[in-house]
């Protein structure tokens, strides 16, 4: 498949890209190449071949879900400037 100037100026407005004049025909031919690509992959017989293995596919390994750390948050709240309830003070920052 080729593509033209024209093609190649509507696909750029669609994706709101600017293309410099002096690198239409440069911009043309790498599309078209890559089209031509596309139409041999196509074109590949691809009857009787297995899909290949997916990674979505694994189950993961999950850990035990347990507890590995010490509660500290009355260490950690005597080292902030105000709390009350186990709960962290902060100045208003909405009016």
């Amino acid at each position: 498949m080729t593509i033209n100037a024209e093609d190649l100026h509507k696909v750029a407005h669609l994706a709101r890209l600017s293309i410099e004049p002096e690198a239409t025909e440069r911009y043309t031919q790498a599309l078209s190449s890559i089209l031509s690509l596309v139409d041999e992959m196509q074109a590949v017989p691809t009857d009787g071949v297995q899909p290949m293995a997916h990674p979505m596919d694994a189950t993961q390994r999950l850990r035990i879900d347990e507890v590995t750390e010490t509660n500290q948050r009355e260490t950690l709240q005597r080292l902030a400037p105000a709390t009350e309830k186990g709960l962290y003070l902060v100045p208003r920052v909405v009016e």
